[in-house]
């Protein structure tokens, strides 16, 4: 199976990071998520809303975080993708982990378990793409409110 990788140094302590991607008026700023549902503990629910709109919610990732160790490592697991244009894709797996260096943290992003062909091949696409300017705002909002 295809997975996707993107590494980068972020001026910010491994827990103001890991916090970016569990607190909801923080993943609205970096990453334009509307709403969430995240249970901040092993085998709670991690689920993100993008583009709500009189019709409802245009894009929806849900999984379940199979690790959750604050500053250190978070794993979204079962991590589905709903789009109203394409098939449902998942499951995926989503893994971020943090290591401290020096005065920066060092993130690693996985997601991986891509299988071939059709919308697959489009939702592969799209994230190797995607994921290297994210996590770019990412840094540029942790390194702004750090300032």
């Amino acid at each position: 199976m295809r997975k996707v990788e993107a590494t980068i140094n972020i001026g910010s302590s491994s827990a103001t990071v890991f916090n970016a991607f569990i607190e909801p008026l923080q993943l609205k700023k970096w990453w334009g998520v509307d709403r969430c549902l995240i249970e901040t503990k092993q085998g709670g629910i991690y689920s993100l809303t993008w583009n709500i709109n009189n019709q409802g919610f245009q894009y929806i990732s849900t999984g379940v975080i199979t690790v959750y160790q604050p500053a250190e490592e978070l794993l979204i697991d079962h991590f589905v993708y709903f789009n109203p244009e394409r098939s449902i894709l998942g499951p995926t797996y989503l893994c971020i982990k943090l290591e401290e260096v020096h005065l920066a943290t060092q993130l690693i992003l996985i997601q991986g378990n891509y299988q071939e062909g059709g919308d697959w091949d489009w939702f592969y696409e799209v994230v190797k793409d995607a994921w290297p300017k994210v996590l770019q705002n990412l840094k540029n909002y942790l390194e702004s409110v750090n300032r």
